[in-house]
């Protein structure tokens, strides 16, 4: 959700380019604006929904707003191996932790017998 400034904004200088699968606005500059070396390039934006964080843009779309791509990647291009994007779960309950984490179970797993302390050579 776009605070009142980046509404302001998007409304005098933005113009709307299309809308994702789930509904976020992307806008783009009317007027190109200057940047390093001279080269003039249209700013590009997204207006997320609350809550979302910058993982939450699909693919097709942050091709074009990193400008890679002219123009978003059509959904029906999209390649069968290419999943959905998913919300980064850092931090939340839901976070990947790997085997024998202490946060993965709450204790630590018992030892295995596969490890031989290093003692210096006499």
């Amino acid at each position: 959700m776009a605070n009142l400034g980046t509404l302001l904004h998007t409304r005098l200088k933005g113009r709307l380019v299309g809308k994702d699968e789930a509904g976020r606005s992307y806008y783009e500059s009317r007027t190109p604006t200057r940047v390093g070396g001279g080269e003039q390039r249209y700013e590009r934006w997204v207006i997320y929904h609350r809550g979302e964080d910058g993982s939450a843009v699909p693919p097709e779309w942050w091709n074009w707003l990193h400008h890679v791509e002219k123009e978003a990647i059509p959904q029906s291009e999209r390649k069968p191996w290419q999943l959905p994007p998913q919300a980064n779960m850092t931090g939340t309950p839901q976070a990947w932790r790997p085997q024998g984490s202490l946060l993965r179970t709450g204790k630590r797993p018992p030892a295995t017998g596969d490890y031989d302390s290093w003692s210096p050579e006499e």
